[in-house]
């Protein structure tokens, strides 16, 4: 159970969340759930989401965990047709699946620091980059091809997306995802503007710096120390701290909802204890 910041009544809806299996968006799975949604779970990792499936049921909640390749449109649909069956059409679409790749990441800050046999800039690895652009960028827009069909017969519901405080100022390192993320925020405009006069909204938030099992060793040493990058993260950042994913979930719940939000589209909200506030100086 997630102590919820806020308990907006969802009972009835029907909410897809596509990366389910992640730390982020499982934490939104359950909390769409305990607020009464039918939650539909999507991940390319099975296991994980019947994990979390199987734990909502048992506290009493509904949720249905589903495998579904969000760069396979023919698997989209099948999986849609799935959902429609079990729980309903789609009343709100979250579109959390997206990531990092080592093949499009740099080992360099900056070029003039380059080291013989590290990968440059210039390294970079084609294939790598291109995976990143479609598993963020292709990864939220096929989804929606598909599950905004539903909310367009309802006239109304509700998109969230997962951008990134890279999309309004860039990381060192990772060009790729920090372009493919300034391209959900764009897309999240884009598609607020093409689906207003459905009554449709789409809104997006903008995590910062969240510690998981998979950046943990880039941002602490084996005895709990900062490393390097992770100082310079903290010294960036005016609450001095990072996010817990626990506190997206005020905004998440707020967004979707089309009471509290009736007229808030096209907005992407950051989440980031101040990072992009502070210049530095």
């Amino acid at each position: 159970m997630i102590d919820l910041p806020l308990k907006i009544d969802y009972t009835g809806k029907v909410v897809v969340v596509t990366g389910a299996g992640g730390l982020i968006c499982g934490a939104m799975a359950r909390a769409f759930a305990q607020c009464g949604a039918k939650v539909a779970a999507l991940d390319l990792n099975e296991e994980a989401v019947q994990k979390l499936a199987d734990e909502l049921t048992a506290d009493g909640f509904i949720c249905k965990g589903y495998k579904a390749n969000v760069l396979d449109p023919e698997a989209l649909e099948a999986v849609h047709a799935a959902v429609v069956a079990d729980l309903g059409e789609c009343d709100i679409l979250v579109n959390g699946a997206g990531g990092n790749n080592p093949r499009a990441t740099t080992d360099n800050e900056y070029q003039h620091e380059a080291k013989e046999g590290g990968k440059s800039f210039f390294d970079l690895d084609p294939s790598g980059v291109d995976f990143v652009f479609k598993l963020n960028f292709q990864g939220t827009l096929l989804p929606t091809q598909t599950f905004a069909k539903d909310l367009v017969a309802k006239k109304g519901g509700c998109i969230l997306n997962i951008s990134s405080m890279n999309a309004y100022t860039p990381l060192t390192k990772i060009p790729a995802y920090s372009a493919a993320k300034a391209g959900i925020s764009n897309f999240t405009q884009w598609l607020a503007t093409h689906f207003a006069g459905t009554g449709i909204r789409c809104n997006a938030i903008a995590p910062g710096f969240l510690v998981s099992a998979q950046n943990y060793r880039l941002l602490f040493n084996e005895d709990g120390t900062p490393t390097a990058r992770s100082a310079k993260i903290l010294k960036g950042t005016p609450m001095d701290r990072y996010v817990d994913a626990s506190e997206l979930l005020g905004a998440t719940l707020f967004l979707c909802d089309d009471r509290s939000a009736s007229a808030i589209t096209g907005v992407v909200l950051p989440i980031d204890c101040g990072f992009a506030a502070y210049s530095g100086v």
